[in-house]
């Protein structure tokens, strides 16, 4: 082959496969799960249908997964053909879920890829409206996206929308109708998918082909919308770590079988809602925000058994569904409206203030709550509320309120959380996605 046309080759294959970058969002709130950016460029602090908005993309369909990253493509999953919106069915069996790529530089729609709904599923209505059906973020390794749809399985697409393979971690249903929601997460070759409404159980697949490499079974499993994160203990041991109703668990990664576990304090619980967060470092720890029956906890990562009397500290301090993020020895978190900050070393309450511009209609006081979790990106905190309510918050001890945005031609709810990628901020509502970038 001529030497020009082997370059030419090399060079297409490069701009074709699209490969992962250290800016990359490549799984819900980000590297390891830390709703931390490590990205140099600035964010804009306001924003608006007229400011800062690089572009908007209208979606298929609604959908309350949170937008990862990967090279030039923005993925979002969403469902169609029942229960969508206007013009949709009111017949399930039209019902599909789907995977959407978006131009990050453009915000057009490159793809979208379709899966049939394994039926029944859950009607929309009550506590299950509050959720639907595509509330699972997808993750990637750079090369292939890798999608939890529920009871309808798990898909593996490459970055052109190429099915790969799928395959089913369980068919079963929230027996209190509030659906699935649980992300999955990569571990070297293994998908790990916390199946809780499905089958009651944690599975890891291989990343190739999707077969079962380990399965653990356990009903606590089914109050669990909660996303595992990958812990690295030190040089010899790596643990999955999950929250779980009333419990901290830790697991190994190789069989899934439990190494150890902490009890929250307080009542018993039954559902596990918000994600932990853990530290990156040596001597992790893991912090879990309290629930309506059981108090937070800080536990360190790598024990053996039940750890619980050696837990770091406990307090009341409660988030309800949104994840805390961990910034230079600070937690902070938003729920209801209310922005909170605590000593990560001892659990102190650093402050407690009520965020100013919190428009009506619920505030994250309703049935549901807030959905999304708050991101740190430039010494800055981000929070979209479900009002769509943009707020930004100077990090730090002392409470700072940047900035409240809105889009106001947006009448959707935002329940994703944000993604943050080379100085842009997706964000996501119901209907649309938009990119947010300093002009």
């Amino acid at each position: 082959m001529h030497l020009s046309l082997r370059v030419l080759l090399v060079l297409l294959l490069l701009v074709v496969s699209t490969p992962a970058t250290a800016s990359d969002w490549l799984r819900f709130r980000g590297d390891s799960g830390t709703g931390l950016s490590t990205d140099e460029k600035s964010l804009p602090t306001t924003w608006g249908d007229e400011e800062n908005l690089k572009w908007k993309c209208e979606l298929p369909g609604p959908g309350l997964s949170s937008p990862i990253v990967v090279g030039d493509k923005v993925f979002v999953t969403c469902w169609t053909g029942y229960a969508a919106g206007e013009g949709s069915s009111d017949n399930m069996e039209n019902l599909k879920r789907a995977l959407v790529c978006v131009d990050r530089n453009s915000g057009d729609i490159l793809w979208t890829e379709s899966v049939d709904a394994v039926l029944p599923e859950d009607e929309f209505r009550g506590m299950f409206a509050e959720n639907g059906y595509a509330s699972h973020t997808p993750a990637s390794d750079g090369e292939r996206v890798y999608c939890f749809f529920g009871k309808s399985g798990v898909y593996a697409f490459d970055l052109e929308g190429k099915q790969l393979w799928n395959t089913s971690v369980g068919t079963g249903l929230d027996p209190r109708h509030w659906g699935s929601a649980s992300s999955p997460v990569l571990y070297n070759d293994m998908v790990i998918i916390t199946a809780g409404a499905e089958s009651e159980s944690i599975v890891a697949l291989d990343k190739t082909d999707g077969h079962e490499v380990w399965k653990q079974e356990a009903p606590t499993l089914s109050g669990t919308w909660t996303t595992p994160v990958i812990v690295q203990v030190d040089d010899q041991r790596t643990d999955i770590v999950l929250n779980v109703p009333g419990e901290v668990w830790g697991l190994n990664p190789q069989n899934g079988k439990l190494r150890w576990y902490c009890v929250q304090p307080g009542g018993e619980s039954n559902s596990a809602t918000g994600s932990l967060v853990v530290s990156q470092g040596p001597d992790p720890v893991a912090y879990v925000l309290g629930s309506r029956d059981s108090d937070a906890v800080a536990v360190s990562v790598g024990g053996k058994g039940d750890v619980t009397d050696s837990a770091v500290w406990t307090n009341n301090a409660s988030g309800r569904i949104g994840t805390p993020v961990l910034y230079e020895g600070r937690l902070y978190w938003v729920s209801g409206g209310i922005a909170t900050c605590v000593d990560a070393e001892t659990g102190d309450q650093v402050y407690k203030e009520r965020l100013r511009g919190v428009s009506g209609g619920g505030g994250g006081r309703g049935p549901g709550g807030d959905y999304s979790s708050a991101v740190i990106a430039d010494d800055k905190l981000y929070y979209i509320s479900r009002n769509g309510d943009g707020f930004v918050i100077k990090a730090g001890e002392e409470f700072e309120q940047l900035a409240t945005n809105r889009f106001d031609s947006d009448t959707g709810e935002f329940s994703a959380t944000p993604a943050v990628s080379d100085g842009q901020l997706f964000i996501r509502s119901t209907s649309t996605l938009y990119c947010v970038e300093q002009e």
